[in-house]
């Protein structure tokens, strides 16, 4: 089975490819370099949900001579303390738009609440589990957001209306967009490089993440290009 995986920038890229060892072949997608290695393409579709679902979708739809049987979120992002530490690793089992919605009086209303749109997909939750058991990576929400969170009070805010909520990062549910519309599963992989809350980034451990990141798709590879979708 072929595997699209989305990172927002050119090192998150490298950091997956490096899990597949080799020199990768180098194809040149709509607005992307997408970096082949075995069963992987792997890209840098920019950083936010509308650059990468636009990323996502492009190479959807143009390698339509190998099509794809999943398509990945990776890359590192902030962890919710103290359930998602420095260096771990997270697993959607749900990817939430935490912020698409509509600011009340009464607070926050999320798009679905409006009465059109969707505010979450949900990851097959048997190869979330899978991948969870190969890496160690925690399984939860993770939410994706298009402003970084990094004030106290906005972290409480997101815990407060996605409890067990366990990272957020800003590509995720743009990929999951368009993997939907293509017919195909997603999930998403994030490694922890920070913490979620004041901003502080002599306190970012964005190497130690880029390894784990490495590592989680080193272990998780044989996983991801075996899984089929109707045998669970």
């Amino acid at each position: 089975m072929r595997v699209l995986v989305v990172t927002a920038v050119p090192v998150e890229r490298d950091a997956v490819t490096r899990a597949f060892g080799g020199t990768p072949e180098v194809l040149a997608v709509p607005g992307a370099e997408l970096h082949r290695r075995g069963a992987f393409d792997v890209l840098a579709g920019g950083a936010g949900p509308a650059a990468a679902a636009a990323a996502a979708a492009f190479a959807l739809a143009s390698l339509t001579s190998h099509p794809y049987g999943l398509v990945i979120s990776a890359g590192i992002g902030g962890g919710f303390a103290p359930a998602a530490p420095l260096g771990s690793l997270v697993v959607a089992s749900d990817i939430v738009a935490a912020d698409l919605g509509a600011e009340t009086p009464d607070g926050f209303l999320p798009v679905t609440a409006l009465g059109f749109g969707r505010d979450r997909f949900v990851p097959p939750p048997a190869l979330v589990r899978e991948v969870a058991a190969a890496t160690g990576a925690a399984p939860g929400p993770v939410l994706t957001v298009s402003t970084v969170t990094g004030t106290a009070a906005r972290t409480a805010a997101l815990l407060a209306a996605h409890p067990g909520a366990l990272a957020e990062a800003m590509e995720g549910f743009g990929v999951a967009e368009a993997a939907e519309r293509a017919g195909v599963p997603v999930l998403e992989l994030r490694a922890v490089s920070n913490t979620v809350g004041p901003r502080d980034r002599d306190a970012w451990r964005i190497g130690d993440a880029l390894a784990a990141l490495t590592e989680a798709f080193g272990k998780s590879a044989p996983v991801l290009e075996g899984w089929n979708r109707h045998d669970h």
